[in-house]
């Protein structure tokens, strides 16, 4: 569906979904552009397949991502309802992704790179490509599992990089867990901030690789 205009020549708000595998992976791969478009007035929406329960308590990781759908500015979060490690490519993920596509009406749509270590991520990745073949922009977005990631499309977020901190920070029982000795998910974050701003020129942001994207010169 085109956004027309209004009258006073501004856009109305857009339907944004993103998509990912486990709580943290929305954040931490597009959570920076989401911020951005949040506090430009458009309608941030979530899809999240599964409580990520083998990461930490079910509970409490459902607990996280809600406080950290608040810090990202999010109106609504679609669970899954699948197990951790246990998505599957499969005709159900499909029809469930394009359910929530027909709710959302997303101008545009956020999921994971397809080229990942973890199988959830791949999947996804996956279904969403079939279950998005009528969307007309499909960003894929890099996580710390992700390989051989070359954007071509970039997002400054210097100035909302705090605020995607702290939207990690909401995330309390996986701060640590990047399996690194020493080094925190904000650490990554911060430096992959600063790799994709150089990059794109910039100081600070996020990178995607374009599955479509479409650009309007009305």
């Amino acid at each position: 569906m085109r956004r027309r205009r209004t009258v006073t020549g501004k856009r109305p708000p857009m339907n944004i979904l993103a998509i990912g595998a486990h709580p943290d992976d929305i954040e931490i791969g597009c959570g920076g552009s989401l911020i951005k478009y949040a506090e430009h007035g458009h309608q941030i929406h979530l899809m999240i397949l599964t409580s990520g329960e083998q990461g930490g308590n079910r509970s409490a990781r459902r607990k996280e991502q809600t406080d950290a759908a608040r810090v990202v500015g999010a109106r609504r979060i679609f669970w899954g309802q699948y197990e951790d490690t246990k998505v599957g490519v499969d005709r159900q993920l499909i029809q469930r992704i394009e359910r929530v596509i027909a709710k959302v009406d997303p101008l545009f749509i956020f999921v994971h790179y397809g080229d990942d270590t973890h199988q959830d991520h791949r999947h996804l990745a996956t279904c969403t490509v079939t279950a998005t073949r009528y969307t007309r922009n499909v960003l894929f977005y890099e996580g710390p599992t992700t390989q051989n990631f070359t954007p071509t499309v970039f997002v400054n977020i210097g100035s909302v990089l705090d605020k995607k901190l702290d939207a990690l920070r909401a995330h309390d029982s996986q701060v640590m867990k990047t399996n690194i000795e020493g080094l925190s998910i904000l650490d990554v974050a911060r430096s992959s901030a600063h790799f994709r701003g150089i990059q794109g020129r910039v100081r600070s942001a996020e990178g995607f690789v374009p599955l479509r994207l479409f650009i309007n010169i009305d």
